[in-house]
C-alpha cells in the first residue's frame, strides 16, 4: 500500500510541530512521501512565512532594504532547525534568495521559497531523499498546469524512489522561472504526487478533525463530516469551505484515490474520507453548507423574452467581453437575472450595461447589490422529498427573505439566495434545522 501525505502550514509551523509530524509518517511504513507546506502560524498574532516573503519581496521590487525582513525569515527556520537539533544550514539557500529578491525574479519566486526551505528541512529532519518541485511540476507558457508531462516525469522519478519529499505550492514554466498554483495550492500537489504514485490514499494533515457541515465560526461546534463525495465537496469548496484547495480534487478523482482529511494535533481522529462515490449513508440529509458574501444580481426584462433565439447568449457576451464570469442564471419567461461577484463587476457595470442594451435590447435592467449566495449540499438529497420546504421553513421561522433559488439538475446542491445581512443567521437555522433537529 502507498500513501502519500500532505501537511500543511500549521502543521509544519514549529520544531514541536515537526516532531508531531514525523512520528505521524514514521507510524505507517506505507507513509512514504510527503508533501509540506510553508510554516504557518504558530500562535493566532503569528505571522505566516508565505505572507513574510511577500512582504519582504515588495519591499525588494520597490528598491528598498529588505534585509531585516529577510533575516527575520531566516530566524523562523533556525528556530526549527535548533530546536530538531538538525545539522542542516540553509545559508547558502538565503544568500541565494536575497540574489534573487535583488534581481526581482518575481512574486512566485518568492513566495514558494517557503515551502521549498521547509522541505529542505523535514526531508533532512526525516531521513527521505528531497525532490524540487521545479524539476517535476511543470506549467505552459500561459500558466496552466502541464498535467500530462508533470505526471509523466514525476512518475518515472517517484517509482525508482522508497521515500521522498516533493514540496507543494510550486512548479516551474518551459523557461525554467518559477511558478506557483493558487494560495493554498499545496493540496494541489499532494493530488499530483498521489497519482503520479497510483497511491492507494491522499492523506492531507491540517489542524482540524475532518470536514465539518458547517464553518465553525459561524455554527458553534458543528458535527464532522464522514464520507464526503467529489461532487459535493466540489459544491461546498466553491461556495468557501476551505479545508481542502477545490482543485485538489481533480487529479485525484480522476485516478479513483481517496482522500482522508486528517488533524495533526489529534491524530487518533478518523477524520473524513473523500470518495467517488459511496453506499455508506450520511447521518443527516444533507453533507455540508457552505456560502459567500458579495454578489450581485443583474435583473434583465424583456417582453416575449422566451420566444427569442439567443437571448442568452446574447446576455452572457456581454459579461464575457468584459471578463466577468456568472455564478447563477435562474430565469422567468420575460425575466433572466445573472449573479456576479460584486467586486468584479463594480468597476466594468456601466461597459456591461451598455452591451447588454446593444445586445439584447432589454425593456429594463435593474441591479441589486450585496447578496449572499449559500449551497445545500448532500447527497441524500434527491432521493427524499420535502427537502427545499425544510429549507425554506427554517429560514421563514428565522424571518429570512429568499431572495433567488437555484437547484442544480443532480439534485444534490440547493443555492440560495440571501442579504449579506441575513447570511450567518440563514446558516444557522438550515444547520440547526437538518442537524440539532434530526
Amino acid at each position: 500500500m502507498i500513501k502519500v501525505v500532505k501537511f500543511g502550514g500549521s502543521s509544519l509551523a514549529s520544531a514541536e510541530q515537526f516532531k508531531k509530524v514525523k512520528s505521524i509518517i514514521t507510524a505507517e511504513e506505507d507513509r512514504r512521501f510527503v508533501v509540506p507546506s510553508a510554516p504557518g502560524k504558530r500562535c493566532a498574532s503569528d505571522t505566516k512565512v508565505t505572507d513574510m516573503l511577500y512582504q519582504c519581496y515588495a519591499l525588494a521590487e520597490l528598491g528598498q532594504p529588505f534585509s531585516a525582513e529577510l533575516a527575520a525569515i531566516k530566524a523562523r527556520y533556525q528556530e526549527i532547525i535548533d530546536g530538531l537539533s538538525l545539522t542542516v544550514s540553509l545559508d547558502m539557500e538565503f544568500e541565494t534568495i536575497e540574489k534573487k529578491f535583488s534581481a526581482c525574479a518575481g512574486k512566485d519566486y518568492a513566495a514558494s521559497r517557503g515551502e521549498y526551505l521547509n522541505g529542505i528541512l523535514l526531508a533532512n529532519y526525516l531521513g527521505y531523499a528531497f525532490l524540487d518541485s521545479a524539476e517535476y511540476i511543470f506549467f505552459t507558457d500561459d500558466g496552466r498546469f502541464d498535467s500530462e508531462k508533470t505526471n509523466s516525469v514525476l512518475r518515472a522519478r517517484l517509482t525508482t524512489m522508497e521515500n521522498a519529499v516533493v514540496p507543494g505550492f510550486y512548479g516551474s514554466l518551459p523557461n525554467g522561472r518559477i511558478k506557483t498554483f493558487s494560495r493554498g495550492g499545496s493540496d494541489i500537489t499532494g493530488s499530483i504526487v498521489a497519482r503520479a504514485v497510483h497511491a492507494n490514499l491522499y492523506e492531507n494533515w491540517t489542524d482540524v478533525s475532518g470536514f465539518l457541515v458547517a464553518d465553525p465560526r459561524i455554527v458553534d461546534r458543528p458535527e464532522a463530516i464522514e464520507t464526503i463525495t467529489y461532487r459535493e465537496l466540489r459544491e461546498l469548496s466553491y461556495m468557501g469551505a476551505g479545508v481542502l484547495h477545490e482543485d485538489a480534487i481533480f487529479p485525484v478523482r480522476s485516478a479513483g484515490i481517496p482522500i482522508n482529511i486528517k488533524n495533526t494535533n489529534a491524530p487518533k481522529d478518523p477524520g473524513t474520507f473523500i470518495v467517488e462515490s459511496t453506499s455508506r449513508k450520511p447521518r443527516h440529509i444533507i453533507t455540508g453548507i457552505a456560502g459567500k458574501k458579495g454578489f450581485t444580481s443583474i435583473n434583465i426584462e424583456k417582453d416575449m423574452m422566451n420566444s427569442e433565439i439567443g437571448f442568452g447568449r446574447k446576455v452572457l457576451t456581454a459579461f464575457e467581453d468584459n471578463g466577468i464570469s456568472f455564478e447563477h442564471m435562474p430565469s422567468g419567461i420575460d425575466t433572466l437575472t445573472v449573479f456576479v461577484h460584486q467586486s468584479e463587476f463594480e468597476e466594468k457595470e456601466q461597459a456591461v450595461l451598455a452591451e447588454l442594451h446593444r445586445l439584447a435590447k432589454p425593456d429594463s435592467i435593474e441591479i441589486e447589490t450585496d447578496f449572499a449566495l449559500i449551497a445545500v449540499v448532500g447527497r441524500a438529497m434527491k432521493a427524499k422529498w420535502g427537502t427545499a420546504a425544510k429549507i425554506f421553513s427554517a429560514l421563514h421561522r428565522a424571518s429570512i427573505n429568499v431572495k433567488m433559488i437555484d437547484q442544480g439538475s443532480s439534485e444534490q446542491n440547493i443555492i440560495i439566495g440571501v442579504r449579506n445581512h441575513d447570511f450567518e443567521d440563514a446558516i444557522r437555522a438550515i444547520y440547526n434545522s437538518f442537524v440539532n433537529e434530526d
